[in-house]
């Protein structure tokens, strides 16, 4: 994501534009760097969507990206 930091947190602090946050980040993530890591990870955003974005928004407050991302 190229947004501010200050950008990120706010999306995800938001619960639907999280999980649709969430979706599109891995998903693009998963297609750009076909991983089994971050094809397993876009796979488990369908039924998890909500709770790793929730992880996301404490790593993205920790080490300034999203977890599986960069």
């Amino acid at each position: 994501m190229s947004q501010s930091r200050l950008v990120q947190l706010l999306l995800l602090l938001i619960p639907v534009v999280n999980e649709v946050t969430e979706w599109v980040v891995r998903w693009s993530c998963a297609i750009e760097k076909p991983t089994v890591v971050h094809i397993l990870i876009a796979i488990l955003m369908i039924p998890f969507g909500v709770v790793v974005g929730w992880v996301d928004f404490i790593w993205c407050l920790l080490f300034k990206h999203l977890i599986f991302a960069a």
